[in-house]
């Protein structure tokens, strides 16, 4: 669909460390960049980016990839997708043809709620900016909470008009599918922009509010927090966009697509609840803001933080009941192993109130003294409550034993136990006995729970249908060999994809690394184990020839994505044969392996004879007998000159 010279420009421009800092904070490391993989939960970073060779590889989770595969993966998109997104990123004009009615019926749903939510925000900020009644509520209301008109644009805020239902209409009219403007709670497709009433009419949710829409890491409109402010009965503050299958309020966090440059500049993430305290913050300065958006913090957003910074300060208003709900929360934080402090602000004020009366440099200089480590925080609170009362005294020590027991780091937990035992009056023997069993029980309780998860889904698989899925969107984690043979090939295709093109001389003449490999294999009749290395030994024969051919650029962009997939790992376990000063003996490399896959091969074909001497002799077959040990000497003879020539040429791998 998309012109193949318009796929090699954006190939060309996508440069991968670009890409990936976009949703992930990489740090340099030696010629890589390393960081927290966002596909897996990692508190140590594995997820490697190689700007050299365009690809990325997390050494945690198998994951792996150019660019564009990184695009599908993350942003959960197809290949054409994922190229338009590239292509908006690098200035580069991607034009298709028209698709079919039956291609427009299997375009993405995912994608076709998007647009929904791009038209809807656009929508929602032409009520506030150019209609008389977003200028005289929507815009008044937030020029009335201090918010300069540069940051009202920033974050697009928007309105929704009262009556009329104008957003439902305007939907309808351009002809976007009521299925992906109105949310089903069962199949979650559609935004949910628009209610459907019991009768069948149809109208905007979120009518006679201002409008705050929440984002993705990558900058999409993902969903929409409406506030009224007109105060109505049984009428909610805030309404907020419904679950779907691009949105999850549990995945999220407000601010951090306009925040995660910041937070990554800083190494620091301040946590605060609303939308307002988030935007009232950015504005005072303090730039590296994200807030939760009045729920409860979730894993998934605690490791979208992750991605970028592993300090986080949590700000709270002082309401007691507030605190209480958010202990849980900041306990999922040091089991994620991030440096926490939490702020107090002080009585009657919020990060709103209190970023609207002092700059930046005031409101740092007030977290900086007062920011408080969460144990000692927690400690000191929870001891206030508890008094003299014996039995309360012993639960407080059983919960901050709790706390201290998810921490990852051992040295951070004994730290811990030693300035608890002393402020809690507490032998530190104790409580790092408690903690020991808090773990080890945390530890048995997982690995039932991994063990009831693996029989699950054995036993599922067992009675699961064959799904027949017409297209995958992101490929199979390549498992490793498994077998001698297996292992061989993986080496000899690895040269394969890596040095193909690169010459070679054999007996006086000059031939390529993978013309070598290729036709040996072939002129000895062995066959790949795998379907996946045949075609790459294939792809090589018909492509080898062609002008300017570099085989690890055509094999890395494969169409073919498990060919794609398994190029990049490849790519990425660099220097797994060839050490850094080996690289000139290339030519020893090949002919070693070449060697080497001929004695595996000959190995299984005497190990089959010995098998069916077995056989014969105990069916008293003296025919077969005869035939197998006639070719056994040829089988050996081969074997024993294999082994002499490895003998004199083995290269240190």
């Amino acid at each position: 669909m998309i012109p193949r010279e318009t796929i090699d420009k954006i190939y060309a421009a996508a440069k991968i460390e670009e890409v990936v800092s976009d949703y992930v904070s990489l740090k340099k490391h030696g010629a890589n960049l390393i960081g927290l993989c966002p596909f897996h939960n990692e508190k140590t970073g594995s997820f490697t980016v190689s700007p050299s060779k365009g690809i990325y590889k997390c050494f945690g989770c198998g994951a792996s990839g150019h660019a564009v595969n990184f695009i599908m993966e993350i942003e959960q998109c197809g290949y054409v997708e994922a190229l338009k997104q590239l292509g908006k990123k690098y200035h580069i004009k991607v034009e298709e043809r028209e698709l079919t009615q039956e291609e427009q019926q299997r375009q993405d749903n995912r994608e076709s709620m998007f647009v929904v939510n791009e038209f809807a925000n656009k929508w929602f900020q032409e009520q506030l900016w150019k209609t008389e009644e977003g200028q005289a509520i929507g815009l008044s209301y937030f020029r009335e909470r201090g918010l300069r008109d540069d940051i009202i644009q920033k974050f697009q805020l928007g309105y929704s008009p009262e009556k009329g239902n104008p957003l439902a209409k305007v939907l309808k009219a351009k002809g976007f599918k009521e299925e992906f403007i109105v949310n089903n709670v069962d199949t979650k497709i559609g935004v949910g922009v628009v209610g459907k009433s019991e009768d069948g009419r149809l109208y905007d949710r979120f009518r006679d509010r201002v409008m705050f829409p929440i984002f993705t890491v990558s900058g999409k409109p993902v969903a929409f927090a409406g506030r009224i402010l007109k105060k109505k009965d049984n009428v909610g503050k805030y309404v907020n966009s419904p679950d779907s299958i691009i949105y999850s309020k549990t995945n999220e966090l407000y601010g951090l697509f306009q925040a995660k440059q910041a937070i990554a500049r800083a190494d620091m993430c301040y946590l605060v609840e609303g939308q307002m305290d988030a935007i009232s913050m950015y504005q005072s300065g303090i730039e590296n803001v994200v807030a939760s958006g009045g729920t409860a913090l979730t894993k998934p957003q605690i490791w979208l933080i992750k991605r970028f910074t592993s300090n986080i300060t949590v700000l709270y208003d002082g309401d007691a009941a507030g605190i209480h709900a958010a202990l849980r929360g900041i306990d999922m934080f040091l089991e994620a192993g991030f440096n926490v402090k939490v702020v107090l602000l002080p009585d009657g004020e919020d990060p709103d109130s209190f970023a609207r009366s002092h700059d930046s440099t005031e409101f740092i200089q007030y977290i900086e003294e007062h920011k408080t480590d969460f144990i000692r925080f927690k400690t000191a609170l929870l001891s206030k409550e508890v008094g003299d009362d014996p039995y309360k005294r012993a639960e407080l020590i059983k919960d901050i034993t709790s706390t201290i027991a998810i921490i990852p780091d051992m040295i951070t937990r004994q730290v811990y136990i030693k300035d608890c035992a002393e402020r809690l009056h507490m032998s530190e023997k104790v409580l790092t006995t408690e903690v020991i069993n808090l773990r080890k029980k945390t530890r048995e309780e997982n690995a039932k729970k991994a063990e009831h998860e693996q029989t699950s889904t054995t036993e599922t698989a067992k009675t699961a249908p064959t799904e027949n899925k017409e297209e995958t969107r992101t490929p199979a984690k390549n498992s490793k060999p498994n077998s001698p043979l297996e292992q061989n090939f993986y080496n000899l295709m690895q040269l394969v994809v890596r040095y193909g093109e690169r010459p070679i001389e054999v007996d006086g003449t000059i031939y390529t690394i993978g013309e070598v490999i290729v036709y040996t294999l072939e002129g000895d009749d062995i066959k790949a184990p795998q379907p996946v290395y045949q075609t790459i030994i294939d792809e090589f024969k018909a492509h080898y020839k062609d002008e300017g051919f570099k085989a690890e650029q055509f094999f890395k962009f494969h169409a073919d994505p498990q060919v794609s997939a398994l190029a990049i790992d490849m790519i990425a376990d660099k220097y797994r044969f060839v050490k850094a000063e080996g690289e000139s003996r290339l030519g020893e490399l090949v002919t070693q392996l070449l060697y080497e896959i001929k004695l595996t091969v000959i190995n299984m074909q005497i190990e089959e004879l010995e098998k069916g001497l077995k056989e014969a002799q105990a069916s008293n077959n003296w025919e077969r007998q005869m035939e197998l040990l006639a070719h056994q000497p040829e089988l050996l003879a081969q074997r024993n000159e294999i082994c002499k020539l490895l003998g004199n040429r083995v290269i240190n791998l």
